[in-house]
């Protein structure tokens, strides 16, 4: 196993659906990083294709430009998923209970999670079944800054600097036979540390990791 029991804890044990009942129309990073990923989309999704976007909510950060056949989308709360213009379909389902996603295999062009890998106990579990939905040839791109819900997110992940997490998701794709080597795309912009001793906050940092299903 890719993580040991500790690794996967989280400091709140409570019923993930209970957390997630209340919606957030919120999104959870600054527009820089909004702006990076959409970006990231564009040039990477290709149109008329079918999308999974994975762990999604109320807005999934799509190009307004970029039309797909069918984009498929998963979460925990219903309202969230019914409010994205985006989602052609959804199901809600927590992952950390049941890792089995109820799709075909073989059936979608791209997966997708956006600011949420974090909370992933079995990530072993949802990267091998990722690779079962995916298309020969078809992409993942997994995107995260450093903001989470703390009490939500696992051990081997709030413990962990940016540059460790990085190298965790790395893992989560090669724990699973048949990915790519995984791609690396970051973007910080660090504060001169004069205004960081002053308590001032710079953008969030953008960090990509992309594989494809070979």
């Amino acid at each position: 196993m890719l993580l040991n029991p500790h690794q996967r804890e989280k400091l709140d044990p409570g019923n993930d659906r209970e957390f997630y009942a209340f919606p957030r129309f919120v999104t959870h990073v600054d527009e820089g990083f909004i702006d990076q990923l959409t970006n990231l989309y564009q040039q990477h999704l290709q149109p008329q294709t079918r999308v999974l976007d994975l762990m999604s909510s109320w807005v999934s950060h799509l190009p307004d430009d970029l039309q797909f056949d069918h984009v498929e989308g998963h979460g925990m709360n219903q309202e969230e998923l019914a409010k994205n213009p985006r989602l052609d379909h959804y199901f809600v389902q927590n992952l950390n209970d049941n890792p089995k996603l109820p799709l075909q295999d073989n059936d979608f062009s791209a997966v997708l999670i956006a600011v949420s890998v974090q909370y992933l106990q079995y990530p072993e579990a949802i990267f091998s079944e990722i690779h079962r939905v995916l298309k020969p040839g078809g992409i993942v791109i997994v995107s995260f800054s450093n903001r989470m819900f703390y009490q939500k997110a696992i051990s081997a992940w709030r413990d962990g600097t940016d540059a460790l997490r990085i190298q965790l998701v790395k893992n989560y794709f090669r724990s699973i036979p048949g990915f790519s080597k995984p791609e690396v795309v970051m973007n910080v912009s660090p504060l001169p540390s004069f205004l960081q001793m002053l308590g001032m906050m710079g953008a969030d940092p953008f960090y990509a990791i992309i594989s494809q299903k070979v």
